[in-house]
């Protein structure tokens, strides 16, 4: 059975009781639409093969329409109160996983505990796959779904709410203001689609910005063509580390090999003027750029 509906009166009542309020600064906006909670776990597309990975549970409220239909839910709240109230909840799913803990270790790393206790579910079934399900705190969001991409696990989708600026950067094309590293990093391996845009209405407490609940699924076609997918990231970190740089200047230091001349004369075999920055390239040429740099290296290296 699925925990009471999360509404408006009732996480009122549940945190009153313990002298408590939302915390701004962990991002907790509760999305109250009941029919949109539903809506994200229909997208999931759950089976019993899946597990999923859902940071930010706060009360259980998505928690307990996901836990049905998947073979494994593991929910990491890091609010030890709002974990609390989640315990009591979910205590009728047994194959529900709530762990008091911060999803991340870092920026650029998810947590040692949360991927022991994900990997320990996916060792369950051969045919067991991840995805990310959630209502994502706006202040992890963006290196939750970054790291995911970046990990070695069998992630096969993500549906999440997210803030609506985000998305239009993780879909930004070249010389917009929110193409980023982000954007060619997703891009590059991944389909996106914005399933919906949401006003601040739908959640409590209402945040200042609209949100959008997304849809990012792997695309192996377009991940082969990255040769080296830790040296793509290294690349694109060091391209837009100044976004408005010559991209020659700032390639330097990716290889001992590499002088501004050879990257002029790279950016030249691609088309591409000595003078362009990364904002103007495409995700291809990104891709492509980043593969002869290192095949460069490689060479030199007699690798």
């Amino acid at each position: 059975m699925s925990p009471e509906p999360q509404t408006q009166s009732r996480i009122k009542r549940l945190l009153g009781a313990r002298g408590l309020n939302p915390r701004r600064d962990l991002g907790q906006n509760f999305l109250i639409d009941l029919n949109l909670v539903r809506f994200v776990a229909e997208q999931a597309e759950l089976s019993e093969r899946d597990v999923v990975l859902e940071v930010g549970p706060g009360m259980g409220s998505l928690t307990g329409e996901l836990a049905p239909f998947a073979g494994a839910v593991v929910a990491v709240e890091y609010d030890r109160n709002l974990y609390d109230i989640a315990r009591t909840t979910l205590a009728g799913h047994h194959n529900v996983t709530l762990i008091n803990s911060d999803a991340l270790q870092g920026k650029h790393s998810i947590a040692p505990g949360v991927l022991d206790a994900v990997r320990e579910q996916l060792s369950s079934s051969p045919e067991r796959r991840l995805k990310l399900v959630a209502n994502l705190p706006y202040n992890v969001a963006t290196p939750v779904m970054s790291n995911l991409v970046t990990s070695d696990l069998p992630w096969e989708r993500m549906v999440v709410t997210i803030q609506y600026e985000l998305a239009e950067r993780m879909l930004a094309a070249p010389s917009s203001a929110d193409y980023s590293t982000l954007s060619v990093w997703l891009q590059s391996q991944c389909d996106i689609e914005i399933l919906r845009k949401l006003p601040p209405s739908v959640f409590w407490p209402r945040p200042n910005v609209d949100s959008a609940i997304v849809k990012i699924v792997p695309n192996p076609e377009k991940r082969e063509r990255i040769k080296d997918r830790q040296f793509f990231h290294e690349y694109l970190r060091t391209a837009f580390q100044q976004r408005r740089k010559q991209l020659r200047g700032l390639l330097v230091g990716l290889s001992p090999e590499l002088s501004k001349s050879a990257v002029i004369d790279l950016l030249a075999e691609l088309g591409c003027g000595e003078n362009v920055r990364a904002e103007e390239l495409a995700v291809t040429t990104h891709v492509e750029l980043s593969n002869r740099i290192r095949n460069l290296h490689r060479d030199a290296a007699g690798i």
